[in-house]
């Protein structure tokens, strides 16, 4: 029982002493974690970081659950606030979507269970993300725009339609929480001034550098990894699960055939990697929701999305 308690802090140990046996891997890694962060994350995740939290610290959140949250919340069962993170979720990429539901939970504009079961959905790799690097960079395939975009928007949809009869008893659907209960939605004199505008930022940039740190930390091994003088038995198929985006790369230049490959692609995509799951982590805590059901949720959309997959390569 004592060794499996110090089983994390022995492995930490052990990645200590082999990044001290391999600096240049560490450096390489880092690097590679760093640049990506930096020429894709940082300009495409801070602007709708920024106006999220703009949106959350003024109450003009109550403009878009008014315009799209009827139609959402028919769909989902969410409440018109709650759609605020459907839309998120979907449109903005890890892990925006677990970062709104846990706001919206800590605001008190959703209840607790409203956002576990917004997180088990809500939390996905974006459109840009799918058609630029899935697409036209990695596939290089243009036929497969449209099912690609298709299947991984459809298969954490497919797993909101069996979440829902956890977290939403007697069939109903979920409720905004009472205004007097949380904030008021007018916007005060206070939240105009250029101090709401400054929290935000901050708030935004101090997200952004825990999204970093957990892509360099998991470049780093990922690279470390790669480079052992011995080969670990079944480590090939591991390796790609740490990060999305080295593993969609890495499935893509193996010699299995496309059949494998596509299939495979789509469920990492739907999945994340455990860098993602590291991140959402993260942002989750302030909410209290527990890791371990996102989990298996994710593993239940990578699946649906890679059936979706050989399905489309034997019908097309």
């Amino acid at each position: 029982m004592k060794l499996h308690r110090n089983f994390p802090g022995f492995g930490i140990v052990i990645l200590f002493f082999v990044m001290l046996i391999f600096p240049k891997e560490v450096f390489t890694g880092a690097s590679e974690g760093l640049l990506l962060w930096f020429q894709i994350i940082l300009p495409t995740l801070f602007p709708f970081l920024l106006m999220t939290n703009l949106l959350l610290s003024t109450g003009s959140i109550h403009y878009i659950s008014s315009a799209f949250g009827k139609g959402i919340s028919h769909v989902f069962r969410v409440s018109p606030n709650g759609s605020f993170a459907v839309l998120v979720g979907f449109l903005c990429g890890y892990p925006m979507g677990a970062k709104t539901a846990a706001d919206l939970t800590v605001s008190g504009y959703i209840s607790q269970k409203e956002g576990q079961y917004l997180l088990s959905f809500c939390n996905n790799t974006s459109p840009v993300f799918i058609l630029n690097f899935i697409v036209w960079k990695t596939l290089k395939e243009e036929r497969l725009m449209l099912p690609t975009l298709c299947i991984l928007m459809l298969s954490p949809i497919i797993v909101s339609f069996f979440t829902r009869k956890r977290y939403l008893s007697a069939g109903n659907e979920f409720c905004d929480l009472s205004v007097s209960d949380n904030r008021s939605i007018v916007v005060s004199e206070h939240s105009q001034s250029f101090r709401e505008v400054d929290l935000s930022i901050m708030n935004s940039f101090e997200t952004l550098i825990k999204i970093g740190g957990y892509m360099m930390l998991f470049s780093v091994i990922l690279r470390l990894f790669q480079n052992l003088p011995f080969s670990i038995p079944g480590m090939i198929y591991f390796l790609p699960f740490l990060e999305v985006t080295n593993g969609v790369v890495m499935i893509s230049e193996s010699v299995l055939p496309i059949s494998i490959q596509y299939p495979a692609i789509l469920g990492l995509t739907a999945f994340g990697g455990l860098c993602s799951v590291a991140q959402t982590q993260c942002m989750i805590q302030k909410a209290g929701f527990p890791i371990f059901p996102y989990i298996i949720q994710k593993l239940a959309a990578a699946l649906t999305a890679s059936l979706l997959g050989m399905l489309y390569l034997l019908l097309f």
